[in-house]
């Protein structure tokens, strides 16, 4: 086995030395997640093409040490990041650089390649009049289009459902140890996999492809799932066998170079609509209603309790304003000075001050109102909040039955105007990263917030009873929020000081598994929550030697699974 040292510098010979990142401090912001999970590495590479990656993945296999593939960082636990110890040296595959959108027929379809954002998928598809499965992320502004499908993630538009294709180039190592390619793309690329990744990266192949009812590159099955309100299972989660396949749901254990996604119709105009009331039976009336016909469902519905919405306000307004003043796009850049000036807190012994979060909670505090006052006066009204975004042709009906599922003494809606649905929306997606905000800045402690996000069954009336008796002690603030119509809620938890955050887990997950729910319903499980038997079944399938993330579902981090 050769040494770190002759590894790095072979690495350095593939990628350039400028793009191989060694020493801890130069590091830190790849091997630190975007909220949880931190660990050791070798190296961080940075490849700047895909044959280069494939070079410096198959020097690293070679090598014996582990391979941790990491996009735009932005997962909430943990998965793209080392974690804990391991048998061998880690080195971190950072594919930002390896930017790509190919376009085909006509922008019905796409092949995305390790670097694209989210965003710059909205961007390319905008002028064609379509748009990508999923918006901006809910929870995870700035995210990769691999991110979403090697996570299963996605789902908060709800015609469309979780990020899944069967069609993908992927490498994986076998049990001999070799890594070998893959193109399940459905597009002749040759046979020699350096070709074949040099022809990719180009685009070098026919852009009308004639296979497009053959290969699965959605979840054309996601509408009639989540509109059967009477199931006694979750509509989606990220453990669910029938979107494990392939590259979808890999998680880090295959090395993506591409997947070929659907895009949609991107309708003309939308309205939202404001729902507010004291009664959550009032919500899952208006729910079970606009599912059960199938002319009525929405393209979102988000939901925000009162107290996640106020907190919101104040702790996620950064997010807002900067989303709203620089452009999604610009975030990952804003990302990346908040953990340099962390990490030069670090240095000087100031890393407890949490100087980035005070600095840009100071200055949203000098910025004036963002919020529309409707908005405003309804968050300090009505308890439950939901926000349902719907097609022009939808308005006239939708309001009938909202009309009629809440008459005035149940609460309240409202149509809002074009500005006021896009801040109500933002408002929404700003919630997640408010949460930490709030934990850290009042408590120092990041370990004192337990974030969950949960997939209850489509016909749980109770949707918003959360925490049971015995664990509410435990428990300071509950922030709840979500993606309503397929029950899918993102839960933040902030504990009491005296409180044993991992024994609050535990507690939370087996109160979830009692009502049969899924935990994790979207974040994946990375190195907060155990894998169930099929999941860690699909792992060991995919990454027989253990190289590619280990560890990941709280499973072995040990060369063969031992």
């Amino acid at each position: 086995m050769i040494s770190d040292l002759a590894l790095i510098r072979e690495l350095k010979t593939i990628a350039g030395a400028g793009h191989v990142v060694t020493g801890r401090q130069a590091m830190r912001r790849f091997v630190r997640g975007y909220r949880y999970g931190e660990g050791e590495a070798l190296a961080v590479v940075r490849p700047g093409t895909l044959v280069e990656m494939w070079r410096a993945i198959r020097a690293t296999v070679r090598a014996g040490r582990v391979i941790v593939m990491q996009a735009a960082n932005t997962g909430l636990t943990g998965g793209s990041t080392p974690q804990g110890t391991y048998d061998r040296g880690v080195v971190v595959f950072n594919t930002m650089r390896l930017k790509g959108i190919h376009m085909l027929n006509g922008g019905a379809q796409v092949v995305c390649l390790p670097g694209a954002t989210l965003y710059e998928l909205e961007r390319e598809l905008r002028p064609m009049g379509r748009e990508p499965h999923s918006e901006i992320g809910s929870s995870c502004l700035g995210a990769s289009v691999h991110g979403g499908v090697c996570n299963n993630s996605g789902g908060a538009l709800i015609r469309r459902g979780p990020a899944y294709t069967e069609a993908a180039v992927y490498a994986w190592v076998d049990e001999t140890g070799e890594l070998r390619l893959v193109n399940e793309l459905g597009i002749d690329l040759g046979h020699d996999p350096e070709r074949q990744l040099d022809k990719l990266e180009r685009g070098g192949f026919a852009r009308v492809v004639h296979d497009m009812h053959e290969r699965v590159c959605s979840a054309p099955q996601y509408l009639d799932e989540v509109r059967d309100v009477t199931a006694t299972s979750p509509a989606r989660f990220n453990a669910n066998p029938r979107y494990l396949k392939g590259a979808s749901g890999s998680a880090g254990r295959l090395i993506v170079f591409a997947v070929r996604l659907d895009t949609f119709p991107k309708p003309e105009e939308n309205t939202v609509f404001h729902v507010a009331s004291d009664d959550p039976m009032a919500l899952a009336a208006i729910r079970r209603q606009l599912l059960s016909d199938a002319a009525l469902v929405p393209v979102a519905a988000e939901y925000m309790h009162r107290d996640m919405f106020r907190l919101a306000a104040r702790y996620g307004k950064d997010t807002f304003l900067a989303v709203r003043l620089l452009g999604a796009d610009r975030l990952p850049l804003l990302f990346s000075f908040k953990s340099a000036v962390d990490g030069l807190a670090e240095k000087f012994g100031l890393g407890r001050l949490r100087l980035s979060d005070r600095i840009l909670q100071g200055l949203s505090h000098l910025a004036p109102p963002h919020l529309p006052e409707r908005l405003v006066q309804a968050g300090k009204r009505y308890a439950h909040h939901l926000l349902i975004k719907v097609d022009a042709e939808q308005v006239s009906a939708v309001k009938a039955a909202l009309a009629a599922a809440l008459p005035a003494e149940r609460g309240a809606y409202y149509e809002c105007t074009e500005s006021e649905g896009r801040k109500a929306f933002l408002h929404r997606f700003a919630a997640a990263g408010a949460a930490i905000r709030y934990t850290i800045l009042k408590s120092g402690r990041a370990e004192g917030l337990v974030a969950l996000d949960v997939a209850l069954r489509r016909n749980d009336k109770a949707w918003h009873y959360v925490v049971p008796d015995h664990l509410k002690h435990m428990v300071d603030k509950t922030l709840v929020y979500g993606h309503y119509f397929c029950h899918v809620f993102h839960q933040d938890f902030v504990l009491r000081v005296e409180a044993d955050p991992e024994a609050f887990k535990k507690g939370m997950l087996l109160h979830y598994e009692s009502r049969g729910a899924e935990c994790p319903a979207e974040h994946n499980v990375g190195h907060l929550y155990p894998a169930k038997p099929a999941l860690e079944a699909f792992y060991r399938g995919l990454d027989p030697t253990n190289s590619m993330n280990p560890g990941t579902g709280q499973t072995s981090r040990k060369a063969n699974w031992k």
